[in-house]
């Protein structure tokens, strides 16, 4: 693994970050090792283990923790998985459904959004789940700012190392 974990004073997830970059955060005196790979990183006199877990020895302010509301962030959140279906799809063959329909006082935010494919959202139409026993396979909710830089980032699976230092919700309900 060549990314490290980066906390905040208050030991909440910031970022993750190179390795290299973690190096040289530890070298300027910025953040302390909580956790190391196996690794070594040789130099020329001296060597280190790879950070894993790094914190922040001083506190920044965090302000990308809540996520936008936009397709884009839908189909990601939904791991660009038809709800209805299950299978996936390229981003052009998908749509963001209602499962309340707008027509039945249903709004658009996070909770009532799923990603649809497009035969499967022309099935469901204008109804209600269970008028069509049609329902979304996970629970439809706001991420998390860290759980969605994971997934723009490609980790889908959370290292070991890292464990102890996330809370990542579990988005099937």
């Amino acid at each position: 693994m060549d990314r490290t974990l980066l906390l905040n004073t208050t030991f909440e997830p910031l970022s993750i970050v190179s390795w290299k970059k973690a190096v040289m955060l530890l070298f300027l005196g910025k953040v302390e090792v909580l956790k190391e790979y196996e690794r070594e990183i040789k130099g020329i006199s001296m060597s280190i283990k790879q950070p894993a877990v790094v914190r922040l020895l001083r506190f920044v302010q965090n302000n990308h923790m809540n996520v936008k509301f936009s397709r884009k962030n839908i189909f990601l959140r939904d791991d660009y998985a038809c709800q209805y279906c299950g299978k996936r799809f390229d981003p052009r063959w998908l749509t963001c459904d209602h499962i309340i329909p707008k027509s039945r006082g249903g709004v658009t935010e996070w909770s009532n959004i799923v990603t649809s494919c497009i035969q499967c959202n022309l099935k469901k139409g204008d109804k209600l789940p269970e008028e069509v026993n049609m329902y979304p396979r996970k629970r439809s909710v706001r991420p998390n700012g860290f759980y969605m830089l994971m997934l723009h980032i490609g980790i889908k699976i959370v290292p070991e190392y890292w464990k102890d230092y996330l809370f990542i919700r579990d988005h099937n309900g």
